[in-house]
């Protein structure tokens, strides 16, 4: 059992690493077109939006924005405003985490 799991982690390490590792083994001696590198620039958001999507626009599966049942997307715009604004990833979730504790003590 205990080998199993050693096992089942070495894989589960490996499939996390290769995706990042081979690319980088690939394209490092490459020279990537503009056009690559434009298309590659918006891999990080287009991740970073199906990641936060569902989770600020949807509460149990359904379309919800009320300020009541969905907080996390109220607090998101003031977070996404410092971000914008200021640039600095510390002042961003500090405000981010600070409207979600305000809007928990106050609304719920």
């Amino acid at each position: 059992m205990q080998s199993k799991i050693i096992i089942v982690i070495l894989l589960m390490a490996l499939v996390t690493f290769l995706p990042r590792f081979l690319p980088l083994l690939f394209l490092s001696k490459r020279k990537l077109s503009p056009l690559a590198k434009s298309w590659l620039s918006y891999v990080p958001v287009a991740v970073l939006s199906a990641l936060l999507g569902p989770a600020l626009f949807l509460k149990d599966g359904q379309f919800n924005l009320t300020l009541s049942s969905n907080p996390y997307f109220w607090a998101a715009l003031p977070t996404f405003a410092v971000a914008l604004r200021t640039r600095n990833m510390f002042l961003a979730v500090l405000t981010g985490i600070g409207s979600i504790a305000l809007l928990r003590m106050f609304v719920s």
